[in-house]
This record gives C-alpha cells, structure tokens and sequence, in this order.
C-alpha cells in the first residue's frame, strides 16, 4: 500500500490540484511515488451512505489533527471514510489508476453516475465535481449537499435499474410472442398443405392393397374419405369417384368384417362420413334399457328401489316416461326381486318407439301381429290399464312360451296368446281398433347385438323378407276397423336401416290400398324417411315416416310409419286397373281373402255390394246347413247310405 501524506498544506492543496475548469481532469499518479499519494476520494460510507465535498473534508481533516497530530491514519482518512474497509478499496482503485496511466474523465453528470457506479457495484458512489462546486456556486450547506447527493444518486439508480428490469423483460416477452405466432403459422401452413395434398390411389396390383394390416387399411380409408369430401380438388388425374368409392367399400369390408353385397346396401344409405360413423356404432354395444311396468309400480319408485341395491340408473331421456337406462349394476340386471316380481321389463329403446306411436286408448281391441317374446305387447297392456283386449301373436309356437312367461310375470291381465302366421288375418280375426305390426327383418339396425348379420345376409334373404314385409302389412290394414270410434290406425315397424324393408314397403302399401292414409307418428324425434332414393322416388307422405341409427340417436336402428285407415272398403284389382303392380311375383290380399266359401259356392264380385263396407262375420244358420252337408258326405263315404232330402209341406 503507498505511503500516506506526511504534511497539511499538501492535504489542503489537493482538492484544487484536480478541478480544472472545464470540469474535465486527469487523474494523476502520485507527485512521489515513493513517500507521498494525494488521493481524491468522493462518496459515502457503508455506515452514513452520504456523500462529502472538498471543504467538508478540509475542515475535518483539521480538526482531526488538532485532537491528535500522533495519529497519522485518523488525519489522513477520517474525512474521507468512517471504515477502514472503505479506505483500502479506494486505495486499490488510485493504484489501477496508477498502473494503466492518465485516465480521460468526461464530466460527471447523472446519467454517468448511474451508469458508473451500477455497473460497478462498489460501495464508492458520487461525482468529484459536485463535490467540490456545490459549496461554491449554491452556496447550500453540508447538509444540503448531502441530501441533495444521496437523493440524486441513488433515485437515478433505482429508476434506472428498474426501467433497465422491465425493458429486458417487455423485450423477452414479445419475443416469446413473435415466436410462438411464427410457430402457428407454420404450423396452419403444414396442416394446409396437408389438406390440400392429393391422395394417390393406389393400383389393383400394388402391395399396399393386399396388406392386411388394420392400421394401414385404416389409414387409407380416412385418406379416400378426406379426397371424397372434396372430390373437385382433392381427387389425382383423371380418377372418377367411381375408382375412389370401390377401393373404400373392399377396405371397410376389410375393416369391419362385412360381405360386399351389405356393405354396398348400408354405405349408400348415408353420405361418405356418415357412413363410416355408422359402422363405427355398431361395434359398440347399446345401452341397457329397461321399462318400468306401470301396472305394478312407478318409475320413481322403481328406481329408489334399484338405486338401493347399488344400480347406477339415470332417465332414459325426455321423451319417455317409464324408460330407464342402466350403467352398472353389483347384480345381474335381470336377477333381482324387482325383475322377478314384474316390476321392469328388460326392453330395448327402440322397442319403446312403436308402441308410443301407436298411442293406444283404454277399452280398444288391440293385435300385436309379431308380439313375442312380449315387451310390445305389455306394453299396450299397460297402456291400457288392463282394458280392453290384447291378441298377442306369434308366428313361432316356440317363441310364443316366454311370451306367456312375461305376461304372468307383469300382472297382464287383458292379453290373448295365438299362434297363427300374420297373413291369415283377417281371416281368423278382424275388426280391431288398431294394429302393430313389428315385421320379421334382416336386422341390419341391431347389428351390434347380432354380428352375424354381417356376414350371413344375402341378395335373397332380402328378396324373401320383403315380400313377407308387404303381406303381411296388407293383412294388417285389412285387419284394422275404419270405423273405429277412437282407433282405425296401424302402425308399421322394423329393426332394419335399409330403404328395402322400409320406405319401400310403405310405399308399397299406399298403391296396393288407396283407403289408407300416412299420419304422423307423434314421435318429437328421429330423421325423416326418404322420399327419393337413388333411382326410386315415393310417396310425399312418406316424409312423415321416422328413422333411428345407432350414431345419431345412441339405440338401436330402427323404422316407424303409421297408417289411418279411412274407409273399410278395399278396392277392386284387375288386369285393366291401373294401381296393379304387374312386377309382384306374389297375388296380393284381396277382398275374398279370409272369406270362408259357404256351401261349396265361391263368392263372386256380383255377389257383394262394392258400395256397402265388407264385414267379417259368422251365420249360425248358414254353418247349421254346413255341418248337415258335411256329415252325409261322411255316411256316403262311409257307409253307403243316402240321405233322402225333406220333402216340402
């Protein structure tokens, strides 16, 4: 460390040895290196903080020398630092001084001082031209200067440090801005060009196609649906949709495990994405639903009761008041005392759909054509409060023993069992008030029950099932009364999606039986039935007809029409008669169907009135008359003997 000063002129003399006029000096080395430094030193201590000017300083060196001239150290830096810490850091910055020679000073205004002295991080801070001019110029005291100093100083420092903070910061945050923007975009540019990109379809003879990998024939359908969606743009060269829509249907039936002839019927009924949608609800299986018997108990209270037992239930939605839907249950569904004591009935909710439509009114005489194994028919049976009459029937006699079953079960009380094929009415019976018709189908709507409809389904069950769909609907007309004070109505169901077993069949009903009429189903939901499909064009009304898919409506798939019968009479068909269908291959229901011939003699159309309404009754005398015919041809045929007729009187 250098020497200290030995004499007090020199001390006193050193303020003014470095403060030109110009406000701009050189910090010299010492005049002797070897005995004497002169140090010049502004700023505060770690203790007072407060700067100090030259005058303040002279004055206090002398009166440190005056208390005691011994102590060299206490006259040479009491008036500079109350520390000694402080006095060998400003030592040590006057020995850098030193060593790099004259160092150019500018004037030391604010801006340098908070810059200096910030950057730095000394404890030193201050100006030596404020020091020594402030005293001479303002004329303020020591304790003014040092106000003013330590203000200055330091709230130049701060504003600076946090302008300095919040700039570098407000610049990071918009470059994370403008880096995330440029992320976006070149991210929407990718998926753009993604989406304009063209698919190219690949060859009949290319590996791709005979790859039977899931994953890879999954990818190409979601291609070839993306080109199909935008076929103008997105379609390569001069490929028709034709090429696009036959590689689809090999890889969905790849995908989904369906004959080529289904797959072809199902994926026209509904636009492209639609269609995969489709196919996509019936890998997964439908709700469990069950309907509350309403002749036993409440839906309130059936579900209290089943919530009890830790069934996790909820309404089947607003459009049914005695419907349940099942998520979970710690016991079988069909196991607990509820189901056993007849309170519920495990019941598709679809199923629900054409009973509501039918609407039928206590007191009514009721046919349920194809009622087994009986969720339709006690239905009505509940709907009717036990009134009237139910004829639940059922072309197959096995099917016909759990339909007993569930009638004893659910407290019927107003139902008759038969076993007759539905095209023998109204041969065996008629005149009812109103009749449902849920025709056997392909059950192409309750595939994800049955997914052996997928494979086992052909050209020819169609042809056959659609045939039986118009017999039996025909006989269902002529079954119902017109003269029905509250009823007259039919209604037509199937568990099928497709247009052959449906709207066709309707359409088909309408020409063959001009006395019926389409009506509203009542039903607030579900699509409307198609009028133009492809190449065939129906009957306007047909728009009142209803549709259901498993995708749109989560239950099964399912169709609704319902027919008001207006007149009881059924209209002649000829070869002259415009309305007959020569393409039938099968002799529609007529007006002599289900009429007995009495007595060997064949009702003709001279014979019956056209103008007055047909009506289906028994003659006690006529069968009298029959049972004495009948048993003389058994003693002839027996036994030889004639019976001589009675002679008149």
């Amino acid at each position: 460390m250098a020497g200290r000063p030995t004499s007090k002129k020199a001390t006193a003399k050193a303020p003014q040895a470095v403060a030109p006029k110009n406000n701009k000096r050189k910090v010299a080395a010492p005049i002797e290196a070897s005995s004497k430094k002169v140090k010049v030193a502004a700023g505060t201590s770690k203790t007072s903080g407060k700067a100090k000017n030259g005058k303040a300083a002279a004055k206090s060196s002398k009166n440190a020398v005056e208390d005691s001239e011994d102590d060299d150290e206490s006259w040479a830096y009491g008036a500079v630092s109350e520390s000694e810490s402080d006095v060998g850091e400003l030592d040590d910055e006057f020995v850098s001084a030193e060593e790099g020679s004259d160092i150019e000073v500018g004037a030391l205004d604010d801006d340098f001082l908070g810059d200096e002295f910030a950057d730095s991080g000394d404890d030193v801070k201050g100006s030596g031209t404020a020091m020594f001019d402030s005293d001479d110029e303002d004329g303020k005291g020591d304790d003014d200067v040092e106000g003013e100093a330590e203000e200055d100083i330091f709230a130049s420092d701060s504003e600076d440090s946090d302008d300095d903070d919040m700039e570098t910061k407000s610049r990071k945050l918009d470059a994370a801005k403008k880096a995330e923007a440029e992320e976006a975009e070149a991210e929407l540019q990718t998926n753009i060009m993604l989406e304009n990109d063209k698919y190219v379809l690949p060859e009949d003879d290319h590996e791709i196609l005979q790859s039977t990998d899931l994953q890879v024939v999954q990818a190409r359908i979601q291609e070839i649906v993306r080109v199909l969606n935008n076929f103008r743009e997105m379609r390569e060269g001069n490929r028709s949709r034709n090429d696009y829509i036959s590689q689809l249907l090999k890889d969905l039936c790849l995908y989904y495990g369906y004959n080529e002839y289904l797959m072809e019927k199902l994926f026209y009924i509904f636009p492209v994405s639609e269609a995969i949608e489709f196919f996509e609800a019936n890998e997964v299986p439908r709700p469990v639903t069950i309907r509350t018997n309403t002749l036993k108990t409440r839906r309130r209270e059936l579900a209290q009761a089943l919530i009890n037992r830790g069934v996790n239930l909820d309404p089947i939605g607003k459009w049914s008041k005695v419907g349940l839907q099942v998520f979970d249950s710690p016991v079988p569904i069909g196991a607990t005392p509820e189901y056993l004591a007849g309170h519920y009935m495990l019941q598709a909710a679809s199923s629900f759909l054409p009973v509501m439509a039918l609407a039928p009114q206590e007191h009514e005489r009721i046919l349920d054509m194809a009622s087994a194994p009986g969720g339709k028919s006690t239905y009505i049976a509940a709907l009717l409060k036990n009134t009237g009459m139910v004829f639940a029937n059922d072309a197959n006699k096995d099917r016909t023993k759990s339909l007993v079953a569930n009638i004893h079960r659910l407290g019927v009380k107003n139902a008759v069992v038969c076993n007759y094929d539905g095209r023998e009415f109204p041969g065996v019976i008629g005149g009812f008030d109103r009749v449902l018709l849920d025709a056997p189908c392909s059950g192409t709507g309750v595939i994800s029950k049955d997914a052996s409809v997928k494979t086992n389904k052909s050209e020819q069950d169609f042809q056959m099932l659609s045939q039986l769909q118009k017999e039996l609907v025909l006989s269902a007309i002529d079954s119902v009364d017109a003269g029905s004070k509250t009823g007259g109505y039919i209604v037509y169901s199937t568990c099928s999606v497709t247009v052959d077993e449906n709207e066709d069949v309707v359409n088909y009903a309408l020409k063959k039986r001009p006395n019926v009429k389409l009506v509203s189903t009542g039903l607030d939901f579900g699509k409307e039935g198609f009028t133009r499909y492809r190449e065939k064009v129906f009957h306007p009304s047909i728009s009142f007809t209803r549709r259901y898919y498993p995708h749109m409506h989560n239950m099964d798939g399912f169709y609704v029409a319902k027919f008001k019968k207006i007149s009881n009479k059924i209209p002649k068909k000829n070869e002259d008669n415009a309305d007959l269908d020569e393409e039938e291959e099968f002799t529609p229901i007529t007006e002599n169907s289900g009429r007995r011939s009495r007595g060997g003699k064949k009702n003709t159309g001279s014979e019956s009135n056209p103008e007055e309404p047909e009506k289906i009754a028994f003659n006690a005398d006529e069968d009298e008359e029959l049972i004495k015919v009948s048993q003389a041809k058994l003693l002839r045929a027996q036994k030889g003997i004639k019976l001589r007729p009675k002679k008149s009187t």
